[in-house]
């Protein structure tokens, strides 16, 4: 083998390689750097903070089951700073992605109230030791997309070297060990020229076995990522229809769906990626539920830096079940009153389809907030280069999770066809979502999330 091909060769099996932080750099982590990686300073404009670590806290009187907009400690009796509409977007445009200049431009009566920023993401100290663990000694395998090993509860990447670590530390990001929906909601806006919407009501559990308290290394619990279970209860057209599914660290997804027709469970094997999600009118792919939920293989994930971007945090009013249908889902929009928009910091991932592989939005951009590693801002883009989806994803620190920040619902907007799709609600629903620390019921279990499971509670 020449001098110069051997070369090629190592340059080819380096660029799939991972390596672990070095000491030295593990050893910022809670000093210039928060313990999951953040900046901890401001920034020289002094629009955004200073990380002090110090958490939002409820207002004596919030217990679960009572809206949360209003009992925000921090942000309770803040104004907007201004508000971002076609006539002065250029002037903001420095500070936001393309897509959100796209909504304010394109979208009827579309516009950003932005508010004073806060940092008040924070985590555990079990996540701040086995994030500083991780920084070490987490890795990925040779395909340069799964993950091999991370201590369960910590961000694996606390550092990232590139684009799929930042994707890998999205995918674990502190969380707790699950959420529930007992009553969630989401909507699709009407076709132009209609005044058709279409309303879905669902159950939906998500289970992180990683979470689960005692949990040691993510891999340990059979490569597994997450398990789910989902159920429609409306419209007419999807009631009893329902799904599990297990999604691994090195393969997709498996998914078993019962058909009350039929009184049958069948396999879904190609429900992934780009694949149309059921029901939604091939406005919905598989793979931007919950943002994002997909294995990494088709795409090269490249890490563009860090940008400052107006993000949705502290979106309180997002989360309020009472609010009715009519009032939420505008014709065009979703309800401007109810976002909430600060100054931060966000990671840049942008996405390109691998060669030999094929993907209907062949280029992507993810949005990543530093202080959490949450993807708040994506954005699809055609085969012709041309921007076409938009989804943002409404972030708040959880009281019951001791600060912990995180999201469910978001909303999609599709420049194309002038329709938007929303998510992961619970506007409208009754029911506010619940999260958890520990595990408390028998859907958090794996055993809960099989085919034999799912016939036996649809058959009922």
């Amino acid at each position: 083998m020449s001098k110069k091909w051997l070369i090629f060769v190592l340059a080819a099996l380096c660029a799939d390689m991972t390596f672990a932080a070095s000491q030295q750099e593990a050893d910022r982590l809670g000093k210039d750097l928060t313990p999951i990686g953040a900046e901890k300073a401001g920034n020289k404009d002094g629009t955004i903070p200073a990380w002090s670590g110090k958490a939002d806290e409820a207002l004596p009187g919030w217990a679960w089951g009572k809206e949360r907009a209003g009992f925000s400690k921090m942000t309770k009796e803040e104004k907007p700073l201004f508000t971002i509409t076609p006539a002065n977007v250029d002037q903001y445009a420095s500070k936001m992605t393309p897509g959100q200049v796209a909504l304010v431009k394109q979208v009827p009566n579309y516009r950003m109230d932005v508010y004073p920023s806060h940092r008040n993401c924070v985590v555990p100290s079990s996540v701040e030791e086995r994030t500083k663990m991780n920084a070490l000694e987490a890795k990925m395998n040779a395909d340069g997309f799964s993950l091999d090993h991370a201590k369960a509860g910590g961000v694996p990447f606390p550092i990232p070297a590139n684009g799929a670590e930042a994707m890998w530390n999205q995918k674990l990001r502190p969380t707790g060990v699950g959420f529930t929906f007992q009553n969630g909601g989401s909507v699709l806006s009407p076709r132009r020229g209609t005044n058709d919407y279409v309303f879905y009501d669902w159950e939906l559990t998500q289970f992180y076995p990683w979470g689960a308290k005692g949990a040691k290394n993510v891999e340990d619990s059979g490569k597994v990522e997450l398990y789910g279970y989902y159920k429609y209860s409306a419209p007419v057209a999807l009631v009893g229809q329902a799904l599990v599914y297990i999604s691994y660290l090195d393969k997709i997804a498996e998914s078993s769906y019962y058909f009350p027709g039929q009184r049958r469970v069948r396999r879904l094997p190609a429900y992934a990626y780009d694949a149309p999600l059921i029901g939604f009118e091939n406005e919905y792919m598989v793979d931007i539920q919950n943002m994002f939920w997909s294995t990494l293989d088709r795409f090269d994930y490249k890490l563009a830096g860090k940008k400052e971007i107006y993000i949705p945090h502290d979106a309180f009013k997002m989360y309020n079940f009472n609010t009715p249908h009519k009032d939420a889902y505008l014709k065009d929009e979703v309800n401007p009153d109810l976002g909430r928009y600060e100054l931060h910091r966000v990671w840049v991932v942008e996405a390109t389809v691998r060669a030999g592989m094929r993907h209907s939005a062949p280029k992507r951009t993810y949005y990543l907030d530093e202080d959490s590693w949450n993807i708040l801002i994506a954005e699809d883009y055609d085969s012709s280069g041309k921007l076409w989806n938009v989804r943002q994803a409404w972030q708040i620190p959880v009281w019951e999770l001791g600060g912990i920040c995180t999201y469910n619902p978001f909303i999609q907007y599709n420049l194309q066809s002038g329709r938007y799709m929303s998510d992961y609600s619970v506007l409208g629903q009754k029911k506010d979502v619940q999260y958890f620390l520990e595990s408390k019921e028998n859907v958090y279990s794996s055993s809960f999330y099989t085919p034999d499971t799912l016939r036996a509670i649809s058959e009922r």
